[in-house]
């Protein structure tokens, strides 16, 4: 039995990468291996660890590292030596030091074995930026990007070598039960951390364009703000949204839940709706779980032209709309509604793609990256 190290944002903290960290190690145990944390966070924890491993359900989170502390970045190494291999996941906003530079300092002292996973892949980065990540995949032993624009990107832009890098798909859950009437009771749903930049008012006003329909759709707004959107301005952004809402006289039409997203919960929201819709206002976005989640559970997508909807959705799992463009995100929900029998199409497709996508295969895909870098995995 080998041990996998963490290194990222764990649960309690609600994130896409402490949600990805606990789902992967949850896949890896069951495959018969260990997996310990080493917990990233911006300030001294409120929690303890004791705290921590209740809500950090598939790993052990041993040592917390805490950016900017005088002692951090030596413990987190000494952590990750203790196992057979690491697992860094990257972005640039959960390290300390200038775009998230100390992850560089931490990979230094590694002597084990190292796979660092990659969930941002800028198209324009500062030359600091552009420094800092070709100095982690220099020094990480392999690296996995989640798609292959991400991919792509990562050969145009940055200077690395193409050998090093190879795309896994952003893993998912079985999809829960389910199976919408979407003429019965049409529901088009957004869902995840919310903020700033997920274009969730033109959503809004997208449906400001289906109230001819005989059964116009509900549109539910799923998730809590992002804890880091909180903490700079509080729930201005919601706010914002309530205030298009009612300005457009969408109060019987919008929903508003700020539910904590476990997976049940999760599940339950998804299976019953008839499109997902990503408005996000970002033109660059490489990697998104929540949309491997939706085409995975045969949800008919909508989503604006971002390189992994572009990618998922060429396929035949959805459709790909402008950016900040309600009428043309309403043209597209609506023909989804209006054309069932394309419309299931849309969800085979999806459930198909989504196969080679499910947590188990991946976590298989990742020990089978750690045993050809030299870790004592067993096949």
């Amino acid at each position: 039995m080998a041990t996998f190290g963490f290194l990222s944002s764990m649960p309690p903290t609600k994130c896409g990468l402490a949600t990805f960290s606990n789902a992967l190690a949850g896949v890896i145990g069951v495959q018969g291996d260990s997996v310990v944390g080493v917990r990233v966070v911006d300030s001294p924890p409120v929690e303890t660890l004791a705290d921590v491993n209740r809500a950090a359900t598939h790993l052990t989170v041993v040592t917390t590292l805490v950016n900017g502390s005088p002692n951090g970045v030596r413990d987190a190494a000494a952590t990750l030596n203790r196992t057979d291999v690491a697992v860094i996941q990257h972005e640039y906003g959960i390290y300390g030091g200038a775009d998230g530079e100390d992850v560089v300092e931490v990979m230094r002292l590694l002597r084990v074995p190292t796979i660092v996973v990659i969930h941002t892949v800028l198209d324009t980065p500062t030359p600091h930026q552009k420094s800092v990540l070709e100095d982690v995949v220099r020094l990480a032993s392999a690296c996995v990007v989640m798609s292959d624009a991400a991919l792509l990107r990562l050969r145009e832009v940055f200077d690395v070598g193409r050998a090093r890098v190879q795309m896994i798909p952003h893993g998912v859950a079985p999809p829960h039960p389910g199976s919408p009437d979407p003429a019965a009771n049409p529901v088009v749903l957004t869902w995840g951390l919310i903020g700033p930049g997920k274009g969730i008012e033109w959503g809004i006003r997208s449906m400001a364009h289906l109230g001819d329909m005989h059964t116009p759709p509900t549109y539910r707004v799923v998730g809590e703000t992002h804890p880091k959107v909180m903490a700079r301005e509080g729930e201005a952004y919601r706010r914002e949204l309530e205030r298009i809402t009612r300005t457009l006289g969408l109060d019987n039409v919008v929903e508003f839940h700020s539910d904590y997203l476990d997976l049940n919960t999760l599940g339950r929201y998804v299976s019953e709706a008839s499109v997902v819709l990503l408005p996000y206002d970002s033109s660059s976005q490489i990697t998104s779980g929540v949309l491997a989640e939706a085409v995975t559970a045969g949800i008919p997508v909508v989503a604006t032209a971002f390189p992994h909807a572009i990618e998922l959705l060429s396929t035949g799992a959805g459709i790909v709309v402008p950016h900040r463009d309600p009428a043309a995100m309403a043209r597209s929900v609506r023909w989804v509604l209006t054309h069932p029998d394309e419309a299931q199409e849309m969800s085979r497709i999806g459930r198909q793609w989504g196969l080679d996508a499910l947590w188990p295969a991946v976590g298989e895909r990742f020990r089978k990256v750690a045993r050809a870098i030299g870790a004592s995995v067993a096949a």
